[in-house]
C-alpha cells in the first residue's frame, strides 16, 4: 500500500478543496442558521464531477476509486459534513446498482445522473427497523400480471424531499418474510403514489434533507429489482461495506476541522498573561485531538484501500473506520468548544455547529455498536 495519493488522487483532492473554499466555508454559518437546502451549492458540485463517484466510466461516470472517493468526501466535509452527506446519498443509493444491476439497469438508472443534477434516496430505515433491518416491513407482492406493489414506509432518507429516483429494500411477498429485495422506482411512478413528509427539523446538519417516503401501491416491474430478488440482505451489506468508509471520511474532515478551528482560537486567545495553546492542560487536549484527527484519517483510508483491493476483510475494517472517525469527530468538536470557552457556545463560532453535526456519524449507517458487533463477528469466526 502507497501512503502517497497519486497524481489522479492529488488532482481530485485539490478539486475538491477548491469547490469547498470557494462554495461552501465562507458562508457556511449563513447557510446553516438558515438551513435551507443548498441544491445551487451541490449543483455547482455537480458541475466540478465530484457527485455520482460510484458510476462506472462505461456509464459516462468518471469511475473512480474508493480511495479518491473517500479523499473528495474527506475535504467537502471540512467545510460542511452535511452538505457531503447530502452529495454523497447518490452513491450511497446508486452504488447498489453498480455493484449488482444489470447492464441494461445501469444504462437506465446510473447514466441519467451523468447528464443532469438528479437526486437519489437509499431506502433502508423504518420507524420500526433502525438498526435491526430484518424488522422492516415495507414489502412487494407479486400480481397475477407478473407485476409487483410496494407498500409501505420509510424514514430519516437523505434528500427524500428531492429525489428523483428511490433505491428501495424491502420484504418479498409479506412483512413477515425473512428475504430482502432491492429494487429502483422513479420519485413520479406510473402506477401508485410516492409521498415524502415533512423535513425533519435535526440538532445537527441543517444543510443535509431528511424526510420520511411512503409508498402507497407502487407497480414495480421486474425489470426494477435488483440482481436476485431474495438476496437484497447480501446487496445491503455489501453496500454498507462500500459506504461506510466514506462515512468515516466525513467524520475525518469534521476532526479536522474542529482541530484547525480550535488550534487557531488557542493560539491567539490570551488568559493569565499566556496563550490558551501554552497551557499544559490545553496543550493535551490540542494533541489528543491531533491524535484523534491522524489515526483515524489513516485507518479510513486503509479502509478505502481495502475496499478498492477487494479485500475479503473490507466489512471489518469498514466499521473499524466508521467507528474511530465518529469517535474522533464528537471528541475534537466537544473539546474543542470547551477550549473556546464561553465563545463556543454562541452560533457566530462554527465550533458551535460542529459540535451539533457530529453527533450523527456515531448513528447514522449502523450505531458504534453495530459496527462493534460486526468487528466482534468477524475476530471470532
Amino acid at each position: 500500500m502507497e501512503f502517497a495519493l497519486d497524481e489522479n488522487q492529488q488532482m481530485f483532492q485539490k478539486l475538491a478543496q477548491d469547490f469547498t473554499k470557494k462554495d461552501i466555508s465562507p458562508k457556511i454559518l449563513e447557510l446553516d442558521a438558515k438551513a435551507d437546502f443548498p441544491r445551487d451549492i451541490i449543483e455547482k458540485g455537480w458541475k466540478a464531477g465530484l457527485i455520482n463517484l460510484c458510476i462506472p466510466e462505461e456509464y459516462d461516470g468518471l469511475g473512480i476509486d474508493p480511495v479518491s472517493i473517500a479523499v473528495i468526501v474527506e475535504e467537502i466535509s471540512y467545510g460542511c459534513s452535511g452538505i457531503a452527506t447530502s452529495m454523497m446519498a447518490n452513491d450511497l443509493a446508486n452504488a447498489v446498482i453498480a455493484l449488482h444491476g444489470s447492464p441494461e439497469q445501469k444504462e437506465k438508472y446510473l447514466k441519467p445522473f451523468t447528464q443532469k443534477p438528479l437526486f437519489s434516496s437509499f431506502c433502508l430505515t423504518e420507524a420500526e427497523a433502525g438498526s435491526d433491518n430484518l424488522s422492516m416491513s415495507t414489502y412487494i407482492k407479486k400480481r397475477e400480471d407478473g407485476k409487483y406493489v410496494l407498500n409501505g414506509s420509510k424514514q430519516f432518507i437523505t434528500n427524500a424531499t428531492y429525489a428523483d429516483q428511490f433505491t428501495v429494500f424491502c420484504k418479498v411477498n409479506s412483512p413477515k418474510s425473512q428475504f430482502l429485495t432491492c429494487l429502483v422506482t422513479p420519485g413520479k411512478p406510473a402506477e401508485g403514489k410516492i409521498e415524502t413528509g415533512k423535513p425533519e427539523e435535526k440538532l445537527g446538519q441543517h444543510l443535509s434533507n431528511t424526510a420520511s417516503v411512503t409508498f402507497d401501491n407502487v407497480v414495480i416491474d421486474p425489470s426494477q429489482i435488483i440482481g436476485d430478488r431474495r438476496l437484497g440482505f447480501q446487496y445491503l451489506i455489501d453496500v454498507l461495506d462500500f459506504t461506510r468508509p466514506m462515512i468515516a471520511a466525513i467524520g475525518c474532515g469534521l476532526a479536522r476541522k474542529a482541530y484547525d478551528l480550535t488550534l487557531s482560537y488557542t493560539k491567539s486567545r490570551i488568559q493569565f498573561g499566556q496563550r490558551i495553546s501554552d497551557m499544559p492542560v490545553a496543550r493535551e487536549t490540542l494533541v489528543k485531538m491531533y491524535n484523534n484527527m491522524r489515526t483515524s484519517y489513516i485507518m479510513t483510508m486503509y479502509a478505502a484501500w481495502k475496499l478498492k483491493t477487494k479485500s475479503k476483510d473490507k466489512g471489518v475494517y469498514a466499521s473499524l473506520a466508521k467507528n474511530m472517525a465518529a469517535r474522533a469527530a464528537l471528541f475534537n468538536a466537544n473539546e474543542g468548544l470547551h477550549l473556546h470557552g464561553g465563545y463556543g457556545f454562541m452560533k457566530e463560532y462554527e465550533i458551535s455547529k460542529l459540535a451539533r453535526d457530529a453527533h450523527i456519524l456515531d448513528i447514522y449507517e449502523g450505531t458504534r455498536e453495530v459496527q462493534s458487533m460486526i468487528e466482534g463477528r468477524e475476530i471470532t469466526q
